[in-house]
């Protein structure tokens, strides 16, 4: 037996079989008797979810659980979260490998990245703001959470200085409940606070492109507990893009999505519906 040859054809079994169980990262497995909505073969479109600042894309895991139930295709990947940009070209790309419509989600500073991302794409059929950004052309996330009185974000964050002059913000772990997350269960938003992925205040500061919620159909929730995004602020972007549809949480926090995944899921599935 030619042992390196066996080697290399064991090692491509292996590896077929996870590439097709996960082609990229933050791909979910999709459910039994999902397998026809895959690639955009079925009636639903792709569901692609971008998580925020001092977030991690597992901060949809309850919005995945609910939205695959229902057979949905979804995908969770991780938002680099190094500048506006570049962060949208990365999500761009990934929706260039999607076959099929996409209702393209966006948390707090993804909602900025999917309307940077979208433009000028086809197949994405609706966004969906959760306590995110809509920026039109030159604004920058600090600049709109700065517009309306409310975000107490500034005094909690830290900062870590990058080789190359960036600034990793953080928020101290100390105040990421009460300032991030105060409906969530104080073990698990320890949790969140202790594996949050650091935003540079490069991409904070970053102005926008030309905005894709101008020519996509755009749905917007808004938690009116939020400390980070002042909720008039939210409003007031929402009204400008002439969402569709505003959902708003009582007293939710910032981190809406893991608190009140139903509601979310919901709102993504009334983007969906709509969308065909």
């Amino acid at each position: 037996m030619n042992r390196p040859t066996t080697r290399r054809r064991v090692l491509a079994a292996l590896l077929g079989s996870a590439v097709a169980a996960t082609a990229l990262t933050g791909v979910t497995a999709l459910p039994a008797g999902a397998e026809a909505v895959a690639g955009g073969h079925g009636s639903k479109p792709t569901v692609v979810l971008v998580h925020g600042a001092f977030a991690d894309a597992s901060s949809w895991s309850g919005v995945v659980e609910r939205l695959q139930r229902h057979g949905y295709r979804v995908i969770a990947p991780a938002n680099p979260l190094r500048g506006l940009a570049s962060d949208a070209a990365y999500t761009a790309a990934l929706l260039k490998s999607v076959k099929g419509p996409v209702v393209l989600v966006g948390h707090s500073y993804g909602g900025a990245v999917i309307s940077n991302a979208a433009r000028g794409d086809d197949n994405v059929k609706a966004l969906v703001s959760v306590a995110g950004f809509l920026p039109d052309k030159g604004e920058s996330a600090a600049e709109l959470s700065g517009k309306f009185p409310g975000s107490t974000l500034g005094p909690t964050l830290q900062e870590v200085p990058l080789p190359g002059g960036q600034t990793d913000l953080y928020v101290r772990q100390e105040k990421f409940r009460k300032q991030f997350a105060h409906d969530v269960p104080a073990a698990q938003a320890a949790v969140m606070a202790a594996t949050q992925r650091p935003v540079t205040a490069a991409a904070l500061n970053e102005g926008s492109g030309a905005p894709a919620w101008k020519k996509i159909p755009t749905y917007v929730l808004i938690p009116t507990g939020d400390k980070n995004i002042p909720p008039a602020a939210q409003r007031w972007m929402a009204k400008r893009a002439h969402a569709r549809a505003v959902v708003t949480i009582k007293d939710a926090s910032h981190a809406v999505l893991v608190s009140r995944p139903g509601a979310v899921a919901d709102l993504i599935e009334r983007a969906a519906t709509n969308s065909r």
